[in-house]
């Protein structure tokens, strides 16, 4: 028993995932720390020239459709490749996705082309390599398994924090391909640490919980012959009408975000076979809480977007004759969660069962919440905005992180029925594919109508409003999670 708790008296597994996705947060904040920089920058800047409103729900696009994808990834893990190859694979197909962009072309296509391998390898990396950090917490109490996950959320800050350093400073002056390349230099980083200390996962991942028969493998190479069939006639016959731009496509994802979301729902309470009366009790709690960190995360991932703006047109970045780059003011957001992760890691411990889940995330809402409140004030207000307020503003987000981000996957891994572990954890990076694009769109038609006060007014209110509700049912939502009894 003492052997497996070699770090921080957790399983020395959680080294290595702590690493490697340390290295791939590298990479992929790094990336989200310049993106709509890059996007609004006039081609003489060596930028793609799109306006505000255009740039901003592409970045909300494509940071929601990197969780998005980890539906697929989930399931390519539980039935054909297990956790651990398709961490691997995931990892390869990032770093293609990076070096593409890296690529010194003035071209739009090989930046599409990157941001789409990205996509499509987080897909795979993301919910996987945490559903194999529940693994390692499959014996234990939740509070150990909160605490462990607190450690391991301090690992992807760790690596945000590095990446929000690094690539902005990196693609100044225009030079956003080299940005670019220093993503691609993270993410092979971590592959390098994940595949030297792949022993010491104990197991975790090796091979998928549930691989699909013979003729389930038949099935699925039919139905995604033909998902993928059906998907290219749709483009072409929407490219077809003239209406397929970069300014629709957020749009439409987005709404089709939340139909996979809701069919997914849908598709696993009609598993009446493969879940039980427990698991589907705890279903019914889980779908409160999903709403909840999908309302979160509408608001807590416009950092790389709405706030980065503010910031480059509000904000005055000159420190003792230096100016910030904008997208590293990001990064008071990692140092705060490297500086705050091992205390809340012991709070959730010492508080044990005094403080439920529920009551976990209606703070988390109200200080998101009051966070855009600030951020509203503050854009209404004359002149430049100090540094420290920023500063104040990502605290107090980083706060509701803290009390909901590590949490919420903890639950998840508590509450997944046990023949969909890996699809569950898809399920919750479906919170912020749904939140994100939602507060990108809002961005799109609240800023040209109430302006970017109105924006931010909005967005928080609402945030409040939600913690308010979530108060009201937190008794309701404890018996169906039989947290605490």
């Amino acid at each position: 028993m003492t052997a497996e708790r070699t770090f921080f008296g957790h399983p020395r597994g959680l080294a290595t995932l702590f690493g490697t996705e340390m290295w791939e947060r590298f990479s992929f904040y790094g990336l989200r720390g310049i993106l709509v920089l890059f996007l609004m920058a006039p081609p003489v800047r060596n930028g793609l020239g799109l306006d505000e409103t255009t740039a901003v729900p592409i970045v909300a696009l494509y940071g929601g459709t990197v969780y998005l994808t980890s539906l697929p990834g989930g399931w390519l893990a539980d039935r054909v490749l297990g956790a651990r190859r398709t961490v691997f694979w995931g990892g390869v197909i990032i770093m293609l996705g990076h070096i593409s962009m890296a690529i010194p072309i003035h071209s739009s296509a090989l930046i599409w082309l990157g941001l789409f391998l990205i996509i499509c390898g987080t897909g795979l990396l993301k919910p996987n390599i945490s559903s194999m950090v529940g693994y390692l917490y499959r014996d234990d109490d939740d509070a150990r398994r909160d605490a462990g996950f607190s450690l391991f959320y301090m690992g992807i800050n760790i690596g945000a924090a590095l990446g929000l350093f690094v690539t902005p400073l990196l693609a100044g002056d225009d030079r956003w391909h080299l940005g670019f390349g220093a993503a691609a230099v993270g993410m092979a980083l971590g592959l390098i640490m994940y595949t030297a200390r792949r022993k010491s996962l104990d197991g975790a991942g090796e091979a998928p919980p549930r691989p699909l028969s013979p003729a389930e493998s038949r099935k699925a190479v039919r139905v995604i012959v033909f998902s993928l069939l059906l998907l290219i006639a749709a483009v072409l016959i929407w490219g077809a009408t003239g209406t397929l731009t970069v300014g629709t496509v957020p749009t439409v994802v987005t709404v089709l975000s939340i139909l996979v979301v809701v069919g997914y729902f849908v598709y696993v309470f009609r598993s009446a076979g493969e879940i039980t009366a427990d698991e589907r009790q705890g279903m019914r709690a889980y779908i409160w809480l999903f709403i909840a960190a999908a309302i979160f995360w509408m608001i807590f991932q416009q950092a790389a977007g709405p706030l980065t703006v503010f910031t480059e047109k509000r904000a005055d970045l000159s420190v003792l004759g230096w100016t910030v780059p904008a997208g590293m003011v990001q990064n008071f957001n990692s140092i705060f969660v490297i500086i705050l992760a091992p205390l809340f890691s012991v709070l959730w411990l010492r508080l044990g069962n005094r403080v439920n889940t529920p009551q976990k995330f209606t703070a988390a809402l109200f200080l998101v919440g009051l966070s855009f409140v600030l951020v509203s004030w503050l854009n209404a207000s004359p002149g430049q905005i100090a540094l420290l307020w920023l500063a104040l503003i990502y605290l107090i987000q980083t706060l509701g992180e803290l009390s909901l981000s590590p949490v919420g996957l903890s639950v998840t891994a508590k509450l997944a029925p046990a023949s969909l572990k890996g699809q569950m954890m898809g399920i919750w990076f479906l919170a912020p594919a749904v939140g994100e694009p939602v507060g990108g769109q809002a961005y799109k038609f609240l800023v040209p109508a109430f302006g970017p006060t109105g924006y931010f007014l909005t967005l928080g209110l609402a945030a409040v409003v939600a913690g308010l509700i979530l108060i009201v049912f937190t008794g309701r939502l404890k018996r169906l999670m039989n947290e605490h009894a």
